[in-house]
């Protein structure tokens, strides 16, 4: 009974005296990145300059629309609250993130320039002078290009994030075939389809997935976020155009 224990005892310490890799599998992931090829190492750096993009557009965008949210809010309540087009327009400078003001300031104008040009020719004696609007039509269009120019505005580098949700996930299946081919020709140099010959390989293939998905997830729900928060914007240059023609109407027509 004594030797059977001895026996097991030595036959322990000979375990622990053996090489960690001698039947285990230690995977490094920065190991894996270094022992790419320059093929996959591009495609990850691409996939890497595309992900940090996407995120720092991400982040302008989101500041941007929090910003063009409360100025909005804050151009609406003087808006309606102001007797005047000359007192909302004393604003505008202080609130230029919102895409109403760019409405307002090319409506407003579009007024001005109309009703300079009004001629008092055909007044009656003694009447008081009353400004009119020589075509409303004209206001209209000029809102309608503002908008345009807001929309552009709203919309600028939201495009990216769809480039980016569309593209990376084929840039990364790329890297990978490029890395399940590397592998497959290692094979045949070595001779030997053994695990340990074919493991590396295919996870550093599949590295390349990874990163592709990790890039194109974010974009794709940013993407349609932000698309979402832009028609909202859109929908309130619409209401206020319409808002901004009737009280032309009433007063000028």
């Amino acid at each position: 009974m004594h030797t059977s224990v001895s026996s097991a005892f030595a036959l322990m310490v000979q375990g622990a005296d053996q090489p960690a890799g001698t039947g285990e599998v230690q995977t490094d992931f920065f190991q894996l990145l270094g022992e790419g090829g320059a093929i996959a190492q591009t495609v990850l750096v691409i996939l890497l300059l595309f992900s940090l993009i996407s995120w720092a557009v991400i982040f302008y965008k989101f500041w941007q629309f929090a910003r063009a949210e409360r100025q909005t809010k804050t151009f609406l309540e003087v808006f309606r609250k102001s007797s005047k087009f000359s007192e909302v327009h004393a604003v505008c400078r202080t609130l230029t993130e919102s895409p109403l003001t760019g409405l307002f300031q090319a409506g407003y104008t579009e007024l001005n320039t109309q009703l300079r040009g009004t001629a008092p020719e055909n007044k009656p004696a003694g009447a008081p002078a009353r400004p009119t609007l020589k075509s409303l039509d004209a206001v209209d269009r000029a809102l309608l290009r503002a908008t345009t120019v807001e929309m552009n505005r709203l919309e600028a580098r939201v495009p990216f994030l769809a480039t980016t949700a569309s593209i990376t996930p084929f840039i990364g299946l790329f890297g990978t075939v490029w890395g399940i081919m590397d592998s497959f020709q290692r094979i045949g140099v070595a001779g030997s389809s053994s695990l340990a010959v074919v493991a590396p390989g295919i996870a550093h293939a599949l590295i390349a997935t990874a990163a592709g998905l990790f890039a194109a997830i974010p974009a794709v729900y940013f993407y349609n976020y932000y698309t979402n928060r832009v028609k909202h914007f859109s929908g309130e240059m619409d209401d206020f155009s319409l808002e901004f023609l009737n009280i032309a109407e009433r007063n000028f027509t």
